[in-house]
Parts: C-alpha cells; structure tokens; sequence
C-alpha cells in the first residue's frame, strides 16, 4: 500500500474486464498500433492480442478497426462500442476510487479498528512483529535505546542509532512494533546459573514446530498469549529435546530488533 491507504479493491467487469485490459485498449487508442500499445501496457504483442481477441470474441460488435495502407498509414483504431466501453470503465473507475476513499474515511472513524489494520498493513519478511508503545527512551550522542511495552504484556528492548530514533519521532507513550527476524532469536531450555548478555529474554512455552529438511520453526505462546518464532536447526530441536507444551525462553539481542512507527 503505497499509498498509505488501508483498503484495495480491484475493479472488474463482467468478471474478466479489468485494469490491464483497459490499459490496453487506452493504448491502442493512444498510439493506433497493437505493437506499441502492448509495450505501453507492458504485456506481450502474444499476451495483448489474446486479451483483445477474447474480448471480441464476447461481444456483440466488433471492438477494433484495422486498417492497412493508404494516405494515413495502417494501424488499428477503437470502434464506438469499445470507445464507449473505456468510457464507462474510466467513469465506474472514478466512482469506484470516491467509494474506497469513503470507506477509508469511515474506517478513520472507528480508532480502535483502524489502529488495528493500521498495524497489521506492514509487510514484512519478520516473521515476529509485536505491537505496543514506548515505555522508555534514552537517546545519546551516536546510540538510542528504546523500550517498547508490548500491548500482550512483557517488554522488548531495541538499540538504533540517534539519528533514527529522531526520525522515528520516538517518545514515551508513541505507539510502535518491535520486528524481530526469526532467525535472530536463540532459544534456551536451560540456563545452568549463566546469565546472558542479550537485553531480551522471553519465557514461554513451545506451541508448534514446523520441522523442515534442515531446520525447523519453534514457536512459543508467551504469558500474555503471544507468539513469538525461532528458527532452529533440526540438530538444536533435538539436542534441546524440544517439544509442544516444554518450556523455552527466546533470547535475541537490542541490536536485532527493528522499530516501526507511524509519522
């Protein structure tokens, strides 16, 4: 979403006539010539006549005019049916826009809903992302360090550079996500009296394991019902003896977690 917008419709007609297809037409509209409305509409001069052909093919009169030679050159030209058919599409398109623009206005209306879909927007390749909100925040000359209060219970410590942080706009009370890499998260079973240097220790008990040919996903349901994912090799699971319903606690460093907020 590009755009900033939390709602996308696509918009089609007769259930098959759709953006790419009234791009082509524009096209060929524009430029008079199949060849360079396919490149205009970045399809095939292959994939741009079997969309044109299965449109004719459906309708009731022709959509396309050819002509070869003569004083104005060949080419190809819309017929006033297909002219009116792109009409129509650029009219429903415009009225289709104002609708999602007024359903996302709407959505502004209920807070909690759209905070909701606000935070569940992002795409990422973390496999953990948690919501909650800045508890504390120390910012020096080079590094800053920011606590986030997790809206599941616990919390999760994030370093970053100054610099960041300024442009993150961080203070106490902001809303923010933690991501964390699954990857990054080192699961322990049990500490023997050491203690570990990583700021983020998390108890939990494994729920699921998602084994694979090398490695495998362990997930833990933490105290407040979060999940929270650790890549580990098939060897760790099974020198660690994990299984569902054991205790685990996922270790990850400050460094490792990436802090999202919106401006």
């Amino acid at each position: 979403m590009n755009d900033g917008s939390l709602l996308a419709a696509e918009l089609k007609i007769a259930g098959r006539l759709d953006a790419r297809f009234f791009a082509l037409l524009e096209a060929v509209h524009q430029t008079g010539s199949i060849n360079r409305a396919a490149r205009t509409a970045g399809l095939s001069y292959k994939g741009a006549w079997l969309l044109l052909e299965t449109a004719c093919n459906l309708a009731h009169e022709p959509l396309l005019e050819t002509a070869t030679g003569g004083a104005g050159g060949g080419g190809t030209r819309l017929t006033a049916a297909a002219l009116g058919l792109l009409q129509a599409w650029q009219q429903l398109q415009a009225d289709h826009r104002d609708f999602v623009r007024a359903q996302e206005a709407r959505l502004a209306r209920l807070p909690a809903l759209h905070g909701l879909l606000r935070r569940m927007s992002m795409k990422t390749t973390a496999r953990n992302q948690f919501a909650g909100t800045v508890r504390h925040l120390e910012v020096g000359p080079v590094s800053a360090e920011v606590t986030i209060a997790l809206a599941a219970g616990g919390e999760i410590t994030a370093t970053m550079t100054s610099a960041a942080a300024r442009r993150l706009k961080l203070k106490k009370g902001k809303e923010a996500l933690a991501l964390i890499k699954a990857s990054a998260v080192v699961l322990v079973t049990d500490f023997s009296g050491w203690q570990l240097s990583a700021r983020n220790q998390l108890a939990g008990t494994v729920s699921r394991i998602e084994r694979g040919a090398v490695s495998s996903l362990v997930v833990l349901t933490l105290p407040g019902g979060a999940a929270l994912s650790a890549s580990v090799t098939n060897e760790g699971v099974e020198a660690l003896g994990l299984k569902v319903g054991a205790p685990a606690t996922a270790v990850f460093k400050a460094y490792s977690v990436m802090v999202a907020t919106q401006p």
